[in-house]
C-alpha cells in the first residue's frame, strides 16, 4: 500500500468519526432534557467499555501499571474536556459552545510546539487559520467571556492536551487496550461528576437508544479509530480533521432537525473543508499502514 493511499484511507476513517460524532447531536438533543448530562456521560462510556471487553477480553492481559498510567491520563483529559464543556454549556448558548470549543484546533498546535517542541509547518498554520475563520462564521455571534465561555475555554485546553498525549503515546501500544482504558477512564469521571447533581439510571426507552448509540458507535467504535489514526498522522491535522464534526452537525441538523442553513453557516463550513483539504494534501502518515 502506497503512503498517498495510506493518507486518504486515514482521512476517510477519521471523516467517519465526525460523521458519526456530529449526527450524535441530533440523537442527543432530546435526550440530555430527560436523563442528568453527567449520568448520560457514565452510562455511554461504562457500555462502551463492557462492549469492548466483551468483544475482546484477553485485551486486559496488555494492562501493565506503565500502560494503565498513560491510559488513564489520556482519559481524564478526554473526560474533564466532556465535564467542563457540559458545566459551560448549562451558563452559555450552544453557538458559543460549539465556537470556543472548536479552539482546540487552534491550541493543538501552540500546545505541541510549547510543550513537546513540535515542528509546525506554514501550511498547517495556513490550515489552522483557515479553519478558525470557518469555525467563527460557523457559530460566532460576539462573545463576552464569561463563567460559562471560561469553563468551555478550559474543555477546549483539555481536548488538544487529549489529540496531543494520543500522538505522542498511541505509536506503539495496543489501540484496542488504549481505547478500553480511555472508556473505562471517561466513565468514572463522568459518574464522579454526577454526584455533585443527581446520578440517574435511564428510564425511557428514548434515553436507552440514544445511549447506546453513543457508546457503540460515538464512542467505542469512533475513539477506536482515533486513537489508531493518530498513530499515523501528527496532532495538528487530526485536530484540523476533527472539525468537521460540526460540518456534519450543521448538515444533519438540517436535514433531519429542520434546521435553517444560513449563507453564514455555507461559507463557514466551505472555509472548514477547504482547511481539511489543505490538510489532505499536505499530509504524510508518521509511518506505513500494514497493507
Amino acid at each position: 500500500m502506497t503512503g498517498g493511499r495510506n493518507k486518504y484511507l486515514i482521512t476517510s476513517l477519521v471523516l467517519m468519526v465526525t460523521a458519526i460524532w456530529g449526527g450524535s447531536f441530533v440523537v442527543m438533543k432530546d435526550t440530555l432534557a430527560r436523563i442528568d448530562v453527567n449520568s448520560f456521560l457514565g452510562w455511554r462510556f461504562m457500555i462502551a467499555t463492557i462492549l469492548l471487553i466483551a468483544m475482546r477480553p484477553q485485551t486486559l492481559k496488555q494492562f501493565n501499571k506503565k500502560f494503565l498510567l498513560k491510559g488513564v491520563v489520556v482519559g481524564s483529559l478526554l473526560g474533564s474536556g466532556y465535564i467542563f464543556q457540559t458545566y459551560g454549556l448549562t451558563q452559555t448558548t450552544v453557538a458559543k459552545t460549539g465556537f470556543i470549543t472548536g479552539l482546540y484546533a487552534i491550541f493543538t498546535p501552540l500546545l505541541a510546539a510549547g510543550l513537546f517542541k513540535k515542528q509546525v509547518s506554514k501550511v498547517q498554520w495556513v490550515a489552522t487559520a483557515l479553519a478558525f475563520a470557518g469555525l467563527a462564521m460557523l457559530s460566532f455571534k460576539g462573545l463576552s467571556l464569561g463563567v460559562g465561555e471560561s469553563l468551555v475555554l478550559v474543555s477546549a485546553l483539555l481536548f488538544a492536551g487529549h489529540i496531543i498525549a494520543l500522538g505522542e503515546w498511541s505509536s506503539g501500544m495496543d489501540t484496542y487496550a488504549l481505547t478500553v482504558v480511555q472508556m473505562a477512564t471517561v466513565s468514572a469521571i463522568s459518574f464522579m461528576a454526577s454526584l455533585s447533581t443527581k446520578t440517574e439510571a435511564p428510564h425511557d426507552a428514548g434515553v436507552w437508544k440514544a445511549i447506546l448509540f453513543t457508546a457503540i458507535f460515538a464512542s467505542a467504535f469512533a475513539f477506536l479509530i482515533q486513537t489508531w489514526t493518530q498513530s499515523f498522522m501528527p496532532p495538528t491535522a487530526i485536530g484540523i480533521l476533527l472539525t468537521m464534526e460540526y460540518i456534519f452537525a450543521a448538515l444533519f441538523g438540517v436535514i433531519f432537525g429542520h434546521e435553517h442553513l444560513a449563507l453564514r453557516t455555507l461559507i463557514g463550513g466551505s472555509l472548514v473543508i477547504v482547511a481539511m483539504l489543505v490538510i489532505i494534501r499536505s499530509e504524510e502518515p508518521a509511518t506505513e499502514v500494514p497493507a
